[in-house]
């Protein structure tokens, strides 16, 4: 892991250790959860970029399949 440091106002840091502690978490891991989330954000947005390219070539013309012809192994 590795460390960072950010400046902020010393009452907005005070305010949110005071509302990390009392959801029984620390301002480090209520961070830690907003970076996840925040860099998870891209990942969405990559795999939707992904699933757009996929579906301009990678088309049935609106025919549906049944089961036995998607399971099909060619």
């Amino acid at each position: 892991m590795r460390n960072i440091t950010f400046t902020a106002d010393e009452q907005l840091i005070a305010a949110a250790r005071e509302q990390a502690k009392a959801e029984s978490s620390t301002l480090n891991e209520q961070f830690r959860l907003w970076l996840e989330g925040y860099a998870a954000k891209r990942r969405a947005a990559r795999a939707v970029e992904i699933m757009n390219r996929i579906s301009a070539y990678a088309s049935s013309g609106g025919k549906t399949f049944s089961r036995e012809e998607r399971n099909e192994r060619r």
